[in-house]
């Protein structure tokens, strides 16, 4: 099935209510993002791979600087547990690693991209600005953090996640698929030939908004899911623990559209939401699950931003409240809060007070339900004051506030420097 078959086969359900190992291989196929018949049996395992182009290279005696990119399709599994291929990007730094034992490897989660499959990362980060097919523009916003972390000798694997230029539509803030990927990444890059990593050096978790709730799901999956890696440490910045939560925050701001990512997220995980939530919606929001399944942040801001999900349903309530009174939509959005279980390594939340797009109060209850659980957690408020107008300037500021303290405890976690968190 193709990425845009597959994506329109979701929004279908809603319209009408409805292994053995492979090789990995050093050149791409016809189409690199096309699944193979046959998975690997492996989480992790390599696929295939092939040379990536960065925009901004510079050609040295022993590769590139910053790094040297390489483009990776690697085994998965979903949310059900079931296998899937998903792609990314590695980064070899050519920076040397100054700090203690090994080259460390940060697995980079990235925030919102959109549903798109021109919307991943791997397809990106050699462009100054990408226009889609719509002439809707997108900028690959986190080659800086990617870009601070390479300059300081850390090496970095960025998953696309489940759908995003890959079969299926991408499973927004889905805890498991998101956190299988983020985690996943770490073995597949450890299978490339040539590079300046351990097969069992350190690791940490990095993303902020959808990235910092992948991170975060991540760090308390890997206990579990990857046990063998030597997980240092995690940031998780602005993370949407709570998705109810933040789906009744983000109503009516600036990306409302992505309420429809997590719509078409859920019934591509979970189909057998689809039929019952066809009664739900009405004409006008069947349209906004159509077109935001192939679009962009970009796009989607454009498109539906201010706008009220109570327009998109027959009953006139907004689209967290539907979703909360149908038993199986709220055990499906439920079953994506994180703080359940317990991460083994050292994490940072931080968070702002007045963020406009993903709720204070609920990266602040993550924080504390780690802490009850025994976590070493550093919870960081940003005070930054309001803005108005929910422009998502209170939600994107603090990322870049924040960087700083997130690069230190990031280092100072492979340097093998204690914390003990502020619980």
């Amino acid at each position: 099935m193709t990425n845009k078959k597959a994506r329109g086969a979701v929004v279908a359900a809603l319209a009408v209510g409805a292994m053995t190992a492979a090789v990995p291989q050093s050149s791409a196929a016809p189409d690199f993002y096309a699944t193979p018949t046959e998975l690997p049996v492996a989480a992790g395992q390599l696929i295939r791979s092939e040379p990536a182009p960065l925009l901004l290279r510079v050609p040295t005696a022993t590769g590139g600087l910053p790094a040297d990119a390489t483009r990776i399709m690697y085994r998965t599994a979903d949310a059900n547990g079931e296998p899937i291929a998903v792609t990314g990007t590695y980064f070899d730094p050519q920076a040397p690693w100054s700090g203690a034992g090994e080259r460390p490897l940060v697995s980079l989660a990235i925030g919102t991209h959109g549903q798109g499959d021109q919307c991943a990362p791997s397809k990106l980060f050699g462009q100054v600005l990408g226009v889609d097919e719509h002439l809707a523009p997108m900028v690959e916003y986190e080659s800086i953090a990617v870009n601070n972390l390479l300059l300081r000798g850390v090496a970095v694997v960025v998953t696309d996640y489940e759908g995003l230029g890959t079969e299926g539509a991408h499973t927004y803030v889905n805890r498991v698929s998101e956190g299988h990927a983020v985690l996943d990444a770490v073995r597949a890059a450890r299978e490339l030939p040539g590079t300046s990593i351990p097969s069992d050096g350190p690791v940490g978790f990095w993303g902020y908004s959808q990235g910092g709730g992948a991170a975060a799901a991540a760090a308390e999956l890997a206990p579990g899911y990857a046990p063998e890696l030597d997980v240092k440490g995690t940031y998780a910045g602005a993370p949407p623990a709570d998705l109810f939560e933040t789906l009744e925050e983000i109503d009516g701001s600036s990306l409302t559209g992505a309420i429809g990512y997590t719509i078409n997220s859920l019934v591509q995980a979970y189909p057998e939401l689809g039929e019952s939530l066809e009664t739900e919606i009405n004409d006008r929001g069947r349209d906004m699950l159509t077109r935001v399944a192939d679009q962009c942040i970009a796009e989607s801001v454009a498109a539906f931003g201010y706008q009220r999900t109570s327009d998109y349903t027959n009953s006139g309530e907004p689209l967290s409240v539907v979703l909360d009174r149908m038993p199986l939509a709220k055990e499906l959005v439920d079953r994506q809060r994180i703080g359940r279980l317990t991460p083994s390594a050292p994490v940072l939340v931080q968070s702002g007070v007045a963020d406009d797009i993903v709720p204070f109060g609920q990266a602040a209850q993550l924080a504390a339900d780690w802490c009850s659980a025994g976590a070493n957690v550093q919870f960081s408020p940003n005070a930054l004051p309001e803005v108005g107008g929910r422009l998502g300037v209170n939600h994107a500021a603090p990322m870049l506030l924040g960087l700083p303290e997130a690069t230190q405890f990031m280092l100072d976690r492979f340097d093998g420097l204690p914390t003990s968190g502020n619980c």
